[in-house]
């Protein structure tokens, strides 16, 4: 599949017969991306981020047999007006177990920085890479940093440490631990996917889950149904399904000194 939000700079068509240089020499078909993938390391700075973004392709990938992890590197905290942090940090991270349950998730891994002050430190790095080590995944998941107007600290440094601890994992002098070679890193919250994932059958169970975080949804319930219903008739209408989910998904070496990462 084309990108379809090319990116900015003029890049213009970017050539099929490359596009299958690439398939046959790195083994990877961007239509076709959990080919060969059996353990997901989901990455969140907050408890509800990997619904809210791709709990539809989750939930699909959990049924069919894939080994998902959540790792969430804030507490949520700072997520309500009305209820205090450290009585809120318990409540959100009940309501992820349950909403993970409905997904079909049954690790759950936490850092526990406070919410809205995760730092983008070689320590954060560390830890991430050490769970990479510690769970061998085949793709790495994380929001895309370079989402435009993303104003959220925490998503950007977590997309953006994550993305460096997969690619760093594989070497032996960087950090503690066995080295891991992930082989997939992708991003989800993303304006420029590579892969659109059909979730039609999946919505509802998506749905339900983020339903179970009611200390953020809750309230405005309604209006969330609406948001997360247009954003993947955006997605489907895009890639020709009713309802997707955008990830932009390479082989984790391409994220490195690769002009052309955002148009494969």
């Amino acid at each position: 599949m084309k990108p379809i939000f090319p990116s900015g700079g003029g890049h213009g068509e970017f050539p099929d017969e490359f596009r299958a240089l690439l398939r046959e020499t790195l083994g990877f078909d961007v239509e076709r991306p959990f080919d060969g993938v059996e353990r997901i390391l989901c990455v969140q700075p907050h408890p509800d981020d990997c619904e809210l973004a791709i709990g539809g392709t989750l939930a699909k990938l959990s049924r069919d047999g894939r080994e998902i992890t959540y790792l969430t590197l804030t507490d949520g905290s700072a997520g309500s007006r009305e209820v205090p942090p450290e009585e809120l940090k318990e409540v959100r991270r009940r309501e992820q177990e349950s909403a993970a349950e409905i997904i079909g998730v049954k690790k759950l891994l936490w850092l526990d920085y406070p919410d809205a002050r995760l730092p983008y430190s070689e320590e954060v790095r560390a830890e991430l890479m050490k769970v990479i080590r510690s769970e061998r995944p085949d793709l790495v998941l994380a929001p895309d940093p370079w989402l435009p107007y993303e104003v959220h600290p925490d998503h950007r440094n977590a997309g953006l440490l994550t993305g460096e601890a997969a690619f760093f994992s594989h070497l032996p002098s960087v950090g503690d631990g066995e080295p891991w070679d992930v082989r997939l890193l992708g991003f989800y919250y993303t304006d420029n996917p590579n892969h659109v994932e059909d979730v039609g059958a999946f919505l509802g169970l998506k749905l339900k889950a983020l339903k179970a975080h009611g200390s953020q949804f809750g309230e405005d319930w309604a209006s969330w149904e609406v948001f997360v219903k247009g954003v993947a008739r955006f997605y489907g209408k895009v890639a020709g399904f009713e309802y997707g989910e955008g990830l932009r998904i390479l082989p984790t070496f391409l994220f490195h000194v690769n002009p052309l990462a955002g148009v494969l």
